[in-house]
């Protein structure tokens, strides 16, 4: 009996196609990562240690150092735990709920991302600034910092959180209210549990994002040393005055308290995922 093999060397040639062409674009991929985000990353690490290991940790734990570092975790921790909340309700809204001007609040959510944030300071300083039109007066203060830093970190919860809204089942939920559970037990046991790994990614994209923000913070923030001024205003400072293994320094630490938070979430939400899927 006779084998057809007439298609095994196209089926070799076609699984070496794709073997060259995923090396490829992994290779090209890699390199543009390295010129844009790794070259950077070790350039700022470097100068960090121009003075050796001493000059970093003199840099860090400084104590203007440590108090804007204090101050910044502080503030974007609370920003964070502002827009899990609202952000979550937003989301909410957007995707259950039917009512007028429902596309243009669905629009606007987006506007942080592309205002220029000095714009948006400009516009919260005239606002919350000396002269307030609404008597409310927070410049230089740390509340019209965490405000400042909520508006421009609020987009990165809702836009996590609402496709995973629109994506699930209501049908377990409505069987859950057939069966008697109240409103409370469906979002605790049915949709929190689902939503929970976009929440957590949200809110370590805001975090992240306000811990090393600047331009919304610039007008209304006062920069106050030891009361508002937040990390990337005393690295700004640290250049102004010819320092700059002491910014470079202060750089380093707020990417390592970046990479730290996103990993934790990020395995955090891997676990959750799982045990999601081992229970269904």
């Amino acid at each position: 009996m006779s084998t057809d093999t007439s298609t095994e060397p196209q089926a070799v040639t076609a699984g070496v196609g794709r073997r060259s062409t995923t090396g490829l674009t992994v290779g090209v991929a890699g390199l543009w990562l390295s010129i844009i985000v790794l070259l950077p990353l070790a350039a700022i690490a470097a100068q960090s240690f121009d003075d050796g290991a001493s000059g970093f940790w003199d840099g860090v734990t400084d104590p203007a150092a440590l108090d804007t570092l204090g101050i910044t975790v502080v503030v974007s921790l609370v920003v964070a735990l502002v827009n899990v909340v609202f952000g979550t309700i937003i989301a909410w809204v957007l995707v259950r709920d039917v009512f007028p001007g429902k596309a243009f609040v669905n629009a606007i959510i987006d506007l942080p991302f592309a205002l220029p944030t000095i714009v948006a300071s400009l516009v919260l300083l005239s606002l919350y600034g000396p002269n307030s039109p609404i008597g409310v007066h927070l410049s230089a203060t740390q509340p019209a910092v965490i405000i400042a830093l909520t508006f421009v970190t609020l987009p990165f919860v809702v836009r996590q959180v609402q496709p995973v809204l629109m994506e699930l089942d209501t049908s377990v939920e409505e069987a859950a209210a057939v069966l008697g559970a109240s409103n409370r037990t469906i979002w605790v046991k049915i949709v929190l549990p689902a939503l929970l790994p976009s929440i957590l990614t949200g809110a370590g994209l805001a975090f992240t994002r306000a811990i090393g923000e600047f331009g919304s913070v610039v007008l209304i923030g006062g920069n106050i040393p030891g009361e508002t001024q937040v990390a990337s205003q005393y690295i700004q400072q640290q250049i102004e005055v010819d320092e700059p293994v002491n910014a470079a320094a202060v750089s380093v630490a707020l990417l390592v308290i970046a990479f730290v938070v996103l990993l934790i979430l990020r395995v955090v939400s891997r676990i959750q995922t799982s045990r999601e899927g081992s229970e269904a």
